[in-house]
């Protein structure tokens, strides 16, 4: 988006899309005859007035405060994301590796095991170790989110 004003009105403000170029001056000049053929300028521009006589408003530049605000807020969304994915890998592997740490229970038992619940126990290690991975890698990421969570609120005036 552009925006141009007009040096004898500086507080009307025309927006178009795109970049300054010759075709979004030319449409902020149709705004602006449109403004005027509706009696909304109160500014009468003199003969000749063209495209070419438009100021384009440029965005303020932020402060260094203020785009270290922004920088904070991008890597707060980053950890929260990071924290959300590792959060669905926990669920998704979670019923699987209560399954097989119940298995793991029944090799400190008296009680004989299947073979097939040998095997179910030898293919579950490799869920069991994903999971528990998953798990710690979350819990340390919930801390690390809390202080993302506080910048996100302060961004959002929380």
């Amino acid at each position: 988006m552009v925006q141009y004003t007009l040096a004898q009105s500086p507080d009307v403000v025309l927006t178009v899309p795109g970049k300054d170029s010759p075709r979004a001056r030319e449409k902020a000049m149709d705004q602006l005859m449109t403004l005027l053929d509706d009696g909304e300028l109160t500014t009468s521009l003199a003969d000749g007035f063209s495209a070419q006589h438009l100021i384009e408003v440029q965005p303020p530049t932020p402060s260094a405060q203020a785009q270290q605000a922004e920088e904070a807020v991008v890597q707060a969304i980053q950890v929260l994301n990071q924290l959300a994915t590792l959060k669905v890998k926990v669920q998704e592997a979670r019923d699987e590796a209560l399954k097989v740490r119940s298995l793991v229970d029944l090799l400190f038992t008296e009680e004989p095991m299947t073979d097939t619940q040998l095997t179910e126990l030898r293919e579950g290690f490799k869920v069991l170790k994903t999971f528990a991975q998953s798990n710690l890698r979350f819990r340390e990421a919930r801390g690390q989110a809390e202080a993302a969570r506080l910048i996100l609120d302060q961004a959002l005036g929380h």
